[in-house]
């Protein structure tokens, strides 16, 4: 089953991709393998999977001990300050850095471990209360030019989410806003490339808007037991 999804998956993207005018190569797909065990994992690197999102620190820590494959891990989650040490130098990218104080931990605790970190940029662009996330150009441009002075952490890009509705429009417009802001941000000097958006049911918009890596989890392993 997890082999067919992930077929199914990939012939989405590619179609996405032709009718979009996109280079499907332009495009990481990771599997969002939260709450699945390590045997599951393997199983979907089997099936030619090799990026994958964690959004526990502690549970990204304890995987990457089990694991005996080349896998590139990427942190999805809201990360706390005092469980960055669980994630540098294991995370190829931390997707959802949301302030220069996180900024500043993860940078010294990359220095510390004597390595480099991959970040991006958490963007609140629906304004929804209950979700992390920076808003509007100006508070992006304030902790760039704060990041721009860490030795050891490096932005790559943004990334957000979109509001959990079955209105396309909201959904494209959300993707819109944060694809406008990327190229604004860029216009001043800086070269951000990555545009992380786009869940199991956004995915194919978020591909149209111009999304570089895709967080799909329940597409490719079915729905999660959430009292896990």
């Amino acid at each position: 089953m997890l082999a067919q999804n992930y077929k199914f998956v990939l012939n989405n993207i590619n179609d996405r991709c032709v009718s979009s005018n996109r280079n499907i190569d332009e495009i990481q797909l990771i599997a969002v393998s939260k709450t699945y065990p390590m045997a599951v994992i393997n199983e979907a690197f089997n099936c030619g999977i090799r990026i994958f999102g964690e959004n526990k620190a502690q549970e990204l820590r304890d995987k990457e001990k089990d694991n005996t494959n080349d896998i590139s891990w990427h942190f999805i989650g809201h990360l706390q300050k005092n469980k960055v040490k669980y994630v540098v130098g294991t995370a190829e990218y931390i997707h959802a850095v949301d302030s220069i104080e996180l900024a500043k931990a993860i940078d010294l605790r990359a220095e510390s471990l004597r390595t480099g970190q991959k970040i991006l940029l958490e963007v609140n662009v629906s304004g929804e209360e209950a979700k992390f996330g920076l808003s509007g150009i100006e508070s992006l441009l304030e902790i760039l030019e704060n990041c721009n002075k860490l030795d050891n952490i490096s932005v790559e890009g943004l990334m957000t989410m979109a509001p959990y509705t079955e209105d396309e429009s909201i959904i494209r417009n959300t993707f819109t806003q944060i694809r406008e802001m990327k190229e604004k941000i860029n216009s001043y000097g800086y070269n951000l490339s990555q545009l992380s958006m786009g869940m199991t049911n956004d995915y194919l918009i978020a591909i149209e808007e111009g999304a570089t890596m895709l967080r799909i989890g329940s597409a490719i392993f079915g729905e999660r037991n959430l009292k896990v």
